[in-house]
């Protein structure tokens, strides 16, 4: 697969951060010229993979939060959220809505979210390593007519 171009970055997996991601892969997907709507599922994906490090990853204390951006052939917006945290035992079973490992105000829905927003998810992860889930977002071609 042509890699057309790439970023990567990584930050402390606080709350404060979230935003910052959302705007660094935004930001970086705006060269292919996407509809807001497409912008916004690119946002709302990220915002859930991050969010996801920073809330179950690391129980313990602050880790960080890596993220691996390119743009590949046919337009496809390839985002890699990885975390060095506790992992997931039954990746299967944290993907099913609803599902959730500290209950309370979390819905357990992040990974259905990111389903819907995306092409494609894959979640890999490995206990006392980390989850990387990767995210692919294809960016429609614009046709326009100069006048």
């Amino acid at each position: 697969m042509q890699v057309k171009n790439k970023f990567s970055l990584s930050f402390p997996a606080l709350s404060a951060n979230e935003g910052f991601a959302r705007g660094a892969v935004a930001a970086f997907a705006a060269g292919l010229d996407p509809t807001l709507e497409e912008i916004n599922d690119i946002k709302t994906s990220v915002s859930e993979a991050v969010t996801n490090c920073i809330v179950h990853a690391y129980k313990s204390g602050v880790g960080q939060v890596y993220i691996y951006c390119e743009i590949i052939e046919d337009d496809v917006v390839k985002i890699r959220i990885k975390d060095k945290g506790c992992g997931i035992p039954d990746i299967k079973q944290a993907m099913e809505p609803l599902y959730s490992t500290i209950g309370g105000e979390r819905a357990g829905l992040g990974f259905a979210v990111m389903q819907s927003f995306s092409d494609k998810i894959r979640v890999s992860s490995k206990v006392g390593k980390g989850t990387t889930v990767t995210i692919y977002k294809k960016i429609m071609p614009r046709y326009r007519i100069n006048g």
